[in-house]
């Protein structure tokens, strides 16, 4: 495949970087979907073939670990009995409650109750690289952001999970097993973890002996891909590993005295790496999506969508509400913002270009319904974030 498209794409990107430097109303990410759907009639950039391996192996790393190393440990200390819910028990609720009721709503689409199941496991994962700067912008209170973004980065490997397994009874018609379930997920979860944790310390420990900044540079790429990938062919959490290897950099830095040192010549890369990434991943998405969107359903995806908002918030509220620790850090109204803020985004679009991949029949239909509804999400959520965000952070 030619790389000219891309350097075009990359350009496109950088376009509306520059354009749009308030980033409130209409956050980047938006626009660049819907530039990427206008760009898919043309026949040049219709060519072009998104994979899931695209995406997995080289855009979620960079990001994965830009974020993570850039995570304030602090921040997950003081939320990570919020952050570790959602991102692992919520998860798992929100596919259960989410997957009942698209097998209720479907109706005349008559979805199989697994199908429902595969298409909530696909929705349940955030994305939200284009509303954490708004929250922070909104209110001198950064913890809202902070517990968006801890989720997100620890999710995207739980919900990896839960699709595979979700995708095993589908297309083989295995029987769930509770027990098989759980293994499977500690053992993935777990491992990439104490994978991500242990490179991440002993990387860090290199850093602080190579003073080169170029070199350190060079150290933290082998990390971040070199870490996902060895994860990867030990059979654990790839994503969860990149994570964790980050976030280990960053206590380390913590620690350390040239802690500016060593995240000045980091950021200057990763900074760069994270708006090229950003800039093809999202124009790529826009592309892609008109494969899948010309169906018939789109009321139904609209009510999946809307359905997909209130199950988070009931799981979100209720849990918080339930619980004095964390009623006292979040209410009913921050409930609503953090349910609002989690986008459906890139780990999405992985899981639905995974399941193409199987080229299993009688699928398209499950493909359309859910780009359409992660299409809706960031598009609607995208939109609605700062004004509701300014109501709830400032009242």
């Amino acid at each position: 495949m030619s790389i000219t498209p891309f350097l075009i794409l990359l350009f496109i990107g950088y376009i509306i970087f520059t354009i749009d430097k308030k980033k409130e109303n209409f956050p980047v990410p938006l626009i660049l979907v819907l530039v990427g759907i206008g760009l898919s009639f043309i026949p040049y950039f219709s060519s072009i073939e998104v994979t899931k391996d695209m995406i997995y192996h080289i855009f979620l790393p960079g990001l994965l670990f830009t974020s993570a190393y850039r995570f304030s440990p602090d921040a997950l200390k003081r939320n990570a009995g919020i952050i570790t819910f959602l991102a692992t028990i919520g998860i798992m609720l929100t596919v259960l409650l989410l997957g009942w009721t698209i097998y209720v709503i479907s109706g005349l689409f008559a979805l199989s109750f697994v199908g429902s199941l595969l298409v909530a496991s696909m929705l349940t994962p955030t994305d939200p690289v284009s509303v954490v700067s708004i929250l922070k912008k909104s209110s001198g209170d950064k913890m809202m952001a902070d517990v968006v973004e801890g989720e997100s980065l620890i999710n995207d490997g739980t919900s990896i999970v839960i699709f595979t397994v979700i995708l095993g009874i589908y297309l083989h018609d295995k029987t769930f097993s509770i027990g098989a379930f759980l293994g499977e997920f500690l053992f993935v979860s777990i491992g990439g973890t104490l994978v991500g944790l242990g490179f991440g310390w002993l990387f860090s420990k290199a850093i602080h002996i190579t003073h080169h900044k170029e070199y350190q540079v060079m150290l933290s790429i082998i990390l971040a891909y070199g870490i996902f990938n060895l994860a990867e062919h030990l059979g654990v959490s790839g994503v969860l590993a990149t994570v964790f290897a980050g976030i280990m950099l960053s206590i380390e830095f913590n620690r350390s005295h040239q802690e500016d040192h060593f995240r000045e010549s980091l950021d200057s890369f990763w900074g760069v790496v994270e708006l090229s990434i950003l800039s093809l991943l999202f124009l790529l998405i826009g592309v892609e999506s008109t494969n899948y969107l010309l169906f018939d359903a789109w009321g139904l995806a609209f009510l999946i969508f809307v359905a997909s908002l209130l199950v988070r918030f009931l799981i979100i509220a209720g849990t918080t509400q339930s619980f004095p620790v964390w009623r006292d850090k979040i209410n009913w109204k921050e409930s609503l913002l953090l349910s609002w803020s989690g986008l459906k985004g890139s780990m999405s679009v992985f899981l639905i270009l995974s399941l193409q991949a199987k080229e299993a029949q009688g699928t398209e239909f499950i493909l359309s319904l859910t780009f359409a509804a992660v299409l809706l999400s960031l598009v609607i959520q995208s939109i609605g974030i700062h004004p509701l965000s300014k109501k709830i952070l400032t009242d």
